[in-house]
């Protein structure tokens, strides 16, 4: 990440995503200044905070797809909220704390997933050790003498070569795990002690410490539930929650959908006092405050916010002056039309067209796309759109479902060869329209 620079940022987005050249610089500059802000001297980079974003633009032309992307280019935790979920406090509705709650738990879940890869070879090693150990009745080694070691290594030798060759895979095995699982957790999660930053595991832990189960399984599942406890005891969960902490402070990016949804008419009553009170509420997050979660206060001065909308009936100079001030970039996106749809089946590394192909060549279907083919579909999506309501690339997600529908369900019964030409796509136009 820290060689990031904006070109490469772009580029890696173009992967994925047809045109909106502007958004894609927007947001590269945006992490850029990230990685800049962290090389600076602590207490200038104290003051250093975040160029938060608005995308606005209908529906369906990349605003999620590219803050989705920037997220796993940088290995950055994130969380996609909608506005709309979230009530002013005293309504019916989700606290908007519980969006900085849930980053922290993407957060927590990434560097424990990157802890385990870092610990797999050695709990794949321990957990054969310890298979071996239950395939050869070994007892504990202080209690053997000469002549049981030499039989116990005998009996390891002989399972050990058995296990190479697979014989014992559907073997039955009592094997004795430590239950974490702290049992009532979920009725005290249901009462909300959560979003009043109670540490449900270490509570439970406290009132009901892990203990040994016995359980009786096969070979196969008895490998995978040992490596799961040799590597919990490999890694150091109270680091992870450090780390989990900083990076979600430090570089965490929430994609805050909707925005446009919780701009009110200015009334004093009705639904939209709970509007006005959402982006209230959601200031003190933006500018910078202390959230009281599961693992700690974390504090959000430093966390990335882009916010997205239609603005169809609104612009975002219609937000509250205050969190207007706190989104100072500001990005228009543009409609999509046919030719940018032809682009978007035929040039992202992910295209809908690749997918097809990829998925009915698991039923021994060969199919391929001619060019009128893929011009006579990107045509009716904008037809489609013009006529039906413009939901952007996401209406080729229903024309080429509607137009292959066919295909998927005679496959694999009529395996082989199909072409998808600008004549199968009218024959099939008059049942998409309808």
């Amino acid at each position: 990440m820290q060689e990031l620079t904006p070109t490469q940022v772009v580029s890696y987005l173009d992967r994925y995503i047809v045109g909106q050249d502007d958004a894609k610089r927007a947001v590269a500059v945006a992490l850029r200044n990230r990685i800049r802000r962290q090389r600076l001297d602590p207490d200038m980079a104290r003051d250093v905070m975040p160029k938060n974003i608005i995308l606005a633009g209908p529906t369906g032309v990349g605003k999620t797809e590219i803050a989705r992307r920037l997220a796993d280019l940088v290995r950055a935790p994130m969380v996609k909220v909608e506005a709309t979920k979230y009530t002013e406090v005293g309504y019916f509705g989700r606290d908007v704390e519980t969006i900085v709650r849930d980053l922290v738990e993407a957060s927590v879940s990434l560097v424990r997933s990157e802890e385990l890869q870092r610990v797999k070879e050695r709990s794949v090693e321990a957990a054969e050790e310890r298979l071996l150990d239950l395939l050869a009745e070994a007892p504990d080694e202080f209690t053997i003498d000469d002549d049981e070691r030499e039989e116990i290594a005998r009996r390891r030798a002989e399972a050990a070569a058995k296990l190479a060759a697979g014989e014992l895979e559907d073997e039955r095995i009592t094997v004795t795990l430590t239950d974490r699982s702290g049992g009532g957790s979920e009725v005290f999660s249901q009462m909300g002690v959560e979003q009043m930053g109670m540490d449900l595991q270490g509570f439970m832990d406290r009132v009901a410490p892990p203990r040994p189960v016995t359980r009786r399984m096969t070979v196969a599942q008895a490998r995978l539930a040992l490596q799961q406890s040799e590597a919990d005891g490999l890694i150091d969960n109270d680091g992870i929650v450090r780390e989990a902490i900083e990076r979600a402070e430090q570089g965490g990016i929430v994609f805050l959908d909707e925005l446009d949804k919780v701009i009110g008419a200015g009334t004093t009553h009705g639904p939209d006092v709970s509007r006005g009170g959402v982006q209230r509420d959601l200031l003190p997050l933006v500018e910078g405050c202390t959230v009281s979660t599961r693992y700690g206060p974390v504090r959000t001065e430093h966390v990335l916010f882009i916010a997205a909308g239609a603005f169809h009936d609104s612009k975002p100079e219609d937000l509250i002056p205050e969190l207007q001030g706190r989104f100072p970039l500001r990005v228009n996106l543009h409609a999509l039309d046919s030719a940018q749809f032809l682009r978007i089946l035929s040039e992202p590394k992910n295209a809908l067209t690749r997918q097809y192909t990829a998925l009915l060549a698991q039923d021994g279907v060969d199919l391929t796309f001619a060019a009128s083919g893929l011009e006579e579909i990107a045509a009716l999506a904008q037809r489609l759109n013009n006529d039906q309501g413009d939901i952007g690339a996401r209406r080729l997600h229903m024309v080429l479902e509607r137009l292959l529908e066919p295909i998927s369900f005679a496959a694999p019964e009529q395996a082989g060869k199909v072409e998808i030409d600008a004549g199968y796509v009218l024959q099939r136009v008059g049942e998409i329209s309808a």
